[in-house]
């Protein structure tokens, strides 16, 4: 018995056609299973690329990071993730000639979504590496008002604290200062947080900043001795040594390692002893301190000139050293009349004279210590002394 072709297989045209389309389908959909396991091995190999790369990138490999990262993106192209960390990767790794690679990325993923927080903080980093304030600024603000997945006052603060260091760094302390305001303003009552901020303003040189800040942690915590002795320190460059002084005993007290504050304060009680602008001590006292000031002047004049090779019985009158000789020498019969309550200028003219003798030694020979460090400090806090 035998089997034809056209008796196994129906003429019917519906029938055929029918076959073929099953057929079809059942290629289409293997064809469509690998193209799935392929895009899915690609995925999981694209995923084992980033995790290593951000493995490199934290342990500052960044050749090995950028090389693992491009792998991944070449695994999954449209990943936003990975190439969000190929441009950090290509950023952090300090080579100027990829900055405009990462940038590149940074920027294709803003204009997708202008309001990230995390792609606008990577573009204001990008800014800080180039030394561009007006795009760091942008960009930190972006990052600051932006949306964030975690936490957004954390990543808001750490985007301004950011932007701070940086300004600090390009000597923009106004810019610096104003950020610091916002800063303060938005702090929880969080006695680390205020810490850091009181070390921004004392970077800044801004001590007022720093003062309040170390207050409101006393506030919280009134023993903290990181605080007293910050506390300290800014009234002490504030010329409030009666502040500095008050903050600086407790925090020896607290802390009696403390040789910083410790030195601080002796110097602080030092000043307090000699100012003879203080408002609150007698005529006598004033003029004691007067007269003593007067002759550790000419002390002080006297080393400064040895230690400098001068004789200033022969020294030019017209040399530094010399005109203030000459000036120590013609104020000194004034000191007699002190006394006459007639004379209120004469205390200023006396402590004048010091005051130069004290600031040109100080130029001319290196920074004073005890005594004369003391006058040296009123005669630059004189406002300030004279209130205390």
């Amino acid at each position: 018995m035998s089997w034809t072709l056209p008796k196994i297989v129906p003429r019917s045209a519906p029938v055929i056609l029918l076959i073929l389309t099953v057929a079809a389908a059942l290629a289409f959909a293997g064809v469509g299973h690998l193209v799935s396991r392929f895009n899915a091995n690609q995925q999981a190999r694209g995923r084992k690329l980033y995790e290593q790369g951000l493995e490199e990138a934290a342990a500052g490999h960044y050749d090995e990071a950028i090389a693992a990262l491009r792998a991944a993106l070449t695994c999954d192209p449209t990943n936003p993730q990975y190439q969000l960390s190929l441009a950090r990767a290509l950023r952090d790794s300090n080579d100027p000639r990829r900055l405009d690679e990462a940038e590149s990325y940074l920027l294709a993923l803003w204009q997708r979504t202008p309001q990230d927080g995390a792609i606008n903080l990577a573009l204001a980093r990008v800014a800080a590496h180039r030394g561009n304030v007006e795009d760091a600024i942008r960009y930190y603000h972006n990052a600051m008002y932006g949306e964030w997945n975690g936490d957004f006052e954390a990543n808001r603060t750490k985007a301004r604290i950011e932007l701070i260091q940086f300004l600090l760094r390009k000597n923009a302390r106004d810019k610096a200062e104003s950020e610091l305001l916002a800063l303060a303003s938005s702090l929880p009552p969080n006695p680390a947080a205020h810490l850091q901020a009181a070390e921004l303003y004392a970077e800044a040189q801004s001590y007022a900043g720093e003062l309040t800040q170390c207050r409101e942690v006393l506030h919280l915590e009134p023993d903290n001795p990181t605080a007293l002795a910050c506390a300290g320190e800014a009234a002490f460059r504030l010329g409030d040594y009666a502040g500095a002084e008050r903050y600086l005993q407790a925090s020896v007290n607290v802390n009696p390692r403390d040789t910083q504050s410790h030195e601080m304060l002796q110097t602080a009680e030092l000043v307090l002893k000699t100012n003879p602008f203080h408002s609150h001590i007698s005529d006598v006292e004033r003029n004691r301190r007067i007269a003593a000031a007067f002759a550790q002047a000419e002390n002080r004049l006297t080393e400064c000139a040895q230690k400098s090779g001068i004789d200033l019985k022969t020294a030019s009158p017209t040399s530094p050293l010399g005109t203030l000789q000459a000036r120590w020498l013609a104020v000194k019969p004034e000191l007699a009349r002190l006394r006459s309550p007639a004379e209120t200028d004469l205390p200023d003219t006396i402590m004048d004279v010091v005051f130069q003798i004290e600031q040109q030694n100080a130029a001319t020979c290196g920074p004073p210590q005890g005594m004369d460090e003391a006058l040296l400090l009123i005669s630059q806090k004189r406002e300030a002394a004279t209130q205390q």
